[in-house]
């Protein structure tokens, strides 16, 4: 059997147009993140350019695109941040509005809720459960 791009599936990485698309939501969603008082203050102290660097290779190993991060893991990051679950849920919604605003198919953000749903605990303060 030959394999054809009709019985291969796209992922939803190549479904948003790859890379760019990947960049382009990453530079909306900081920018919605750093314009939120309650959140801009865990960023004061980061280098964002590194920072939106990791959420881009994060983002595109959660859309089915190639895996070339190598940073922290998600507990090991945000932990000792203390970050209460309403914050969490505030990055969420703006990573979703950021998703929408973008034209992303409803198929792939609901894709990305479940991901945002299966890491909050590691994201999350332990104590705000």
């Amino acid at each position: 059997m030959t394999v054809t791009s009709e019985t291969t599936p796209i992922s939803h990485y190549e479904r948003i147009g790859g890379a760019a698309a990947v960049k382009a939501a990453v530079e909306l969603f900081y920018d919605k993140v750093l314009a939120d008082a309650d959140l801009a203050g865990y960023f004061t102290e980061v280098n964002m350019v590194e920072q939106r660097r990791h959420l881009a290779l994060m983002l595109t190993v959660v859309l089915g695109g190639p895996n070339e991060y190598a940073g922290r893991g998600l507990a090991e990051a945000h932990q000792p941040l203390n970050i209460p679950g309403e914050h969490y849920a505030k990055v969420g919604e703006h990573l979703t509005a950021t998703l929408v605003e973008l034209g992303v198919p409803a198929d792939v953000i609901a894709d990305v809720q479940v991901v945002l749903g299966q890491v909050r605990d590691q994201v999350v303060s332990a104590g705000d459960a």
